[in-house]
């Protein structure tokens, strides 16, 4: 069966699809993503990696040569300036594969977005 048809139902079995160093890549993220967002549930939603809260949070993938890091647009334009070394598009950054991930930049974009879902929870109501 081709790798895209396998449909993959949580993180866990995202993350075993690859060898041990991406691995622990992919579980690093995961649990700097939990520590700053631990009310928000796990998912996969587009076939990625996905905490929700009020809305989909964030997401992460792994790509050919770097890891997809998927924080909404606001999330990637309030870090514009703290993103500069490395590609970014409206809603995603890529962090290469060949440089160390700068977890404190994730952890950082996270509570951002976890605040936007408080806000957003606190709209709803009104």
């Amino acid at each position: 069966m081709e790798e895209s048809a396998i449909k993959i139902e949580t993180i866990d079995a995202y993350i075993s699809r690859y060898d041990r160093d991406i691995q622990a890549i992919l579980q690093e993220f995961r649990r700097v993503i939990k520590e700053e967002a631990p009310d928000a549930t796990e998912k996969i939603s587009y076939q990625m990696p996905t905490f929700y809260q009020n809305g989909n949070l964030v997401h992460f993938a792994v790509q050919k040569n770097h890891i997809g890091f998927y924080p909404a647009p606001s999330g990637v334009a309030a870090f514009k300036e703290e993103l500069t070394d490395y590609k970014t598009s409206k809603g995603a950054i890529q962090f290469p594969l060949t440089k160390p991930i700068p977890y404190e930049i994730v952890r950082r974009i996270v509570r951002f977005r976890v605040e936007e879902a408080k806000q957003k929870k606190k709209q709803s109501k009104k």
